[in-house]
């Protein structure tokens, strides 16, 4: 057998192996056991994936309760598509779902906001006034994008004036696409960077860098571009191990970096972003600019008794959770899961996976007085895209430990079977999260 041959062959065997342990690699409490009868009222508010994903756990492991999924939006977005849209590498389509697909019956959709968290009185009223009492309260709003507080600018402006920013849905990421192809027809001088607050997917800014740098090479204009990133502080990632390997990525790519630049004005008209800094304001030029907004917990979450009161996350809203049971501190009744939680790592749909069986394992020991046994880790997985077909596929925990789920793949080496799975196999894995499954 040829050489070339047999290369394929043991090729098409990682990829049947890597499928296998995709489906394997499920969080724990993925299995159904006997359901346990109860008449608890259990409001979900949020039906993005961390709600849909506690719903669909909770319905398979309970009897009997009247479980509330408190959700104003019919449309349900894969949001780790949105790189690839922006990227031009998937359709607006790609990321688009149907909240109703995750559901059953025997789940009470409530098509409506949250307005009022009242946990001392153990009700959520919605938009239009009604009033959800609970048993149990479960908080997965996600978090708010809070694109106002960038002066000059506004989501109608993306896709123009070379302005990207694929946060705003899929086809915000669609327009960003747009803005990126136009920018590789002549290249010029392309702004990165992040907000100071927490947000979702701290990676996301550093692959939409390397993206770029990969659609302008293709396209023959890197040669007369210039591609800058705006640290947020004196890092590119919190892990110090892949904060390493990214400065070697970022030289070997010749991206410059300027340090502790926080993105806080946009003038479209000039092309100019003014960036706060520790010597005052500075204003940058581009031809392109990404833009990340600060993000901070929905005003309901904000305004309620529910986040922390003080520490490094009373600022921007997120609740007041126990970082390994993701039981509220001062509520016992009131968990959180997803990006609204106040923990040290966790805004990823990876972290989703692994947050919501142990939020429902202590839920469910509150109802049986056998108490939960589970603990979150702070398990989150990133894969870091460095071009198109290539990616780093980092995980890692509180400690900033990494924890690599397929140990055939280096976590900090760029390899295409990274590529693979972040590009075929984890959609089917995240909506199987939703139903449950994984």
């Amino acid at each position: 057998m040829p050489v070339a041959e047999r290369g394929r062959i043991s090729r098409r065997a990682i990829l049947a192996a890597a499928g296998g342990l995709a489906a394997l690699a499920v969080a724990p409490g993925a299995g159904r056991g006997t359901p346990v009868r109860t008449k608890a009222r259990i409001v979900i508010a949020g039906g993005g994936a961390a709600g849909l994903t506690v719903a669909s756990r909770l319905r398979r492991a309970l009897d009997g309760a009247d479980i509330v999924l408190l959700e104003p939006r019919t449309d349900h977005f894969y949001q780790p598509g949105f790189t690839l849209i922006g990227a031009g590498l998937k359709p607006a389509g790609y990321a688009q779902l149907k909240t109703a697909d995750f559901l059953t019956p025997d789940i009470r959709w409530v098509a409506d906001t949250a307005s009022t968290f009242d946990p001392d009185a153990n009700m959520v009223v919605t938009g239009s006034g009604s009033r959800l009492p609970y048993d149990f309260l479960v908080v997965a709003t996600g978090l708010r994008l809070d694109y106002a507080a960038i002066a000059g600018m506004d989501t109608g402006l993306i896709g123009r004036e070379g302005i990207a920013s694929v946060y705003a849905g899929p086809d915000a990421a669609a327009r960003s696409w747009d803005a990126l192809a136009r920018f590789a027809e002549t290249g010029g001088v392309g702004l990165f960077g992040r907000p100071a607050t927490e947000m979702k997917c701290a990676g996301a800014p550093l692959k939409q860098t390397f993206l770029a740098d990969d659609t302008l090479r293709r396209a023959g204009t890197r040669g007369r571009s210039e591609i800058v990133y705006n640290a947020h502080n004196r890092t590119l990632f919190s892990v110090p191990l892949v904060d390493a390997r990214l400065r070697e990525l970022f030289a070997r790519q010749a991206f410059a970096v300027n340090w502790d630049h926080v993105l806080i004005a946009i003038d479209p008209g000039r092309h100019v972003a003014t960036y706060a800094t520790p010597a005052g304001p500075v204003e940058r030029a581009w031809d392109f600019i990404n833009v990340i907004p600060p993000m901070r917990a929905p005003d309901a979450v904000r305004n309620s008794p529910l986040p922390w009161q003080a520490g490094p996350f009373a600022a921007d809203g997120w609740i007041e959770v126990d970082k390994a049971t993701l039981r509220h501190l001062r509520y016992p009744n009131v968990f959180g899961v997803g990006d609204v939680n106040g923990v040290p790592k966790g805004k990823t749909a990876a972290s989703v996976k692994w947050q919501a069986p142990v939020a429902v394992d202590h839920l469910l020991g509150t109802i049986t007085g056998k108490g939960g046994t589970q603990r979150y880790n702070g398990y989150t997985s990133c894969p870091l895209i460095t071009r198109a077909g290539e990616a780093m596929l980092v995980e890692f925990d509180y400690d900033n430990n990494l924890t690599p789920s397929f140990p055939f793949v280096p976590p900090l080496e760029e390899h295409w079977l990274s590529w693979i799975i972040k590009e075929k196999g984890l959609k089917a894995n995240y909506t199987a999260m939703l139903r449950g499954r994984a």
